[in-house]
């Protein structure tokens, strides 16, 4: 039994930085690397990539709406053409820095309220997915399990890996509980590393209403700005090595 442990990275800009993603590298097999959409700017995201590339982090594209006040978590009336385009650029930005340090782009991952919305809008999940196929067929698209995004992947013959949350709460109908409601980001690392090894090993988790909803992730993420991420990450690595569960990159 193994999964995938993915985190965002790179979502400083210029002179500022936002998480430890030093500190968070070794303890993760994959990177989702901001575009400068909601965060980051060209010598971050080069320098992200030569993080990855030092301790063989697989990378991914995290390209978000063009958000960098609102750090992409604001919904945006953008058609789906705008999104294709976007999503296209920003991809197509990271895979330069990829080929000019010689590691290859694994997987897309939208960031935010892109993320959010592309897991309940088949439009916006579609938009995603073509701008992905266009730019490689052979590129994963990171999305919510059982969302739209699924089903946008598979319509656009494209690998999909589906992703849960180690530090966010959901409803019983899998969809992510609002950052703006109380409690909606877990903190605590014991518990974090509990909900981590059930996912996974027994393929549940439970809403915060207390049903046990089903999941079957091929990747968890832990949020490179939550509080405490450094910590979670090495209570996740110790539970998941003392139930046998390794940490191996999903296109690895």
């Amino acid at each position: 039994m193994q999964i995938d442990l993915n985190c965002d990275m790179g979502e400083g800009f210029g002179r500022y930085d936002i998480g430890q993603d030093a500190e968070l590298m070794p303890l993760i097999s994959s990177a989702n690397v901001a575009c400068g959409f909601h965060a980051s700017d060209p010598s971050t995201m080069h320098r992200t990539v030569k993080l990855a590339k030092e301790y063989d982090v697989a990378i991914g594209a995290h390209p978000s709406f063009p958000d960098l006040v609102g750090f992409g978590r604001r919904e945006m009336a953008a058609s789906p053409a705008e999104i294709r385009d976007d999503v296209m650029y920003q991809v197509g930005a990271l895979l330069a820095f990829c080929k000019a340090e010689g590691v290859p782009l694994r997987h897309v991952k939208p960031h935010g309220a892109l993320y959010n919305l592309a897991a309940r809008d088949h439009h916006v999940a579609m938009a995603i997915a073509a701008a992905v196929h266009s730019v490689d067929p052979a590129l994963y698209l990171v999305g919510l399990c059982g969302s739209a995004m699924e089903a946008a992947a598979g319509e656009a013959e494209l690998k999909f890996a589906g992703e849960a949350f180690a530090d966010r709460q959901y409803r019983k109908d899998r969809r992510l509980v609002s950052r703006r409601e109380h409690g909606a980001v877990l903190a605590d690392p014991e518990v974090v590393a509990e909900r981590v090894v059930r996912m996974v090993r027994d393929g549940e988790v439970t809403a915060v209403d207390g049903t046990g909803i089903s999941i079957d992730p091929k990747t968890v993420c832990v949020h490179g700005d939550t509080p405490g991420a450094v910590a979670l990450l090495r209570a996740i690595r110790r539970r998941l090595e003392g139930e046998k569960i390794g940490v191996k990159s999903f296109g690895g």
